[in-house]
Order: structure tokens, then C-alpha cells, then sequence
């Protein structure tokens, strides 16, 4: 499936959250914090008040509650406003 996004959306697969601590002990998935970090995937085109500061390829940390979570091929992925991403990830 292809999902291109529109105006200032952007299309993130999330990172998948750490299911080991670092003493080795295993994180149960009832546990487990929900990650706010991801890979950009693909991004809308922008609008007029929005322009996109982001591309393709990058890493970054958005908001807690923001998008829609969407499952494509298997992987789950969050569609939400540029807006919603407070960081880049070097």
C-alpha cells in the first residue's frame, strides 16, 4: 500500500520501543512506554502557512498523542501535522 500525504502531513514509521532493559532484563509489553520517535517516510507537499521542514530519511521526536496510527504492510506507522514534530534526531 502506498499512502502519499496531503497539505502539511507527514507520514512517520514509528520506532519500535526497547523490549530489553539495560541491565538485560525483559520489558513486558504491558510495560513498555510508547515511543515518540520515528523515520519520515513521506511528506505532503505543504501549504501556504505551513511550509515542510522536514524530508524523507530523517529521524524525529513528535508529540505524544499526535496523528493517526495506521498499519501499513505489517509496521506500524503515524500520520500527523508537521506541526506535531518538536525535534530532528541526529
Amino acid at each position: 500500500m502506498v499512502i502519499k500525504p496531503l497539505a502539511d502531513r507527514v507520514l512517520i514509521l514509528i520506532e519500535e520501543a526497547e523490549t530489553k532493559s539495560a541491565g538485560g532484563l525483559f520489558i513486558p509489553d504491558t510495560a513498555q512506554q510508547k515511543t515518540q520517535k520515528g523515520k519520515v517516510v513521506a511528506v505532503g507537499p505543504g501549504t501556504e502557512k505551513e511550509k515542510m521542514t522536514v524530508s524523507p530519511g530523517q529521524k524525529v521526536m513528535y508529540d505524544k498523542y499526535a496523528g493517526n496510527q495506521l498499519t501499513i504492510d505489517g509496521k506500524e506507522h503515524l500520520l500527523l501535522k508537521v506541526g506535531d514534530i518538536v525535534a530532528l534526531i541526529e
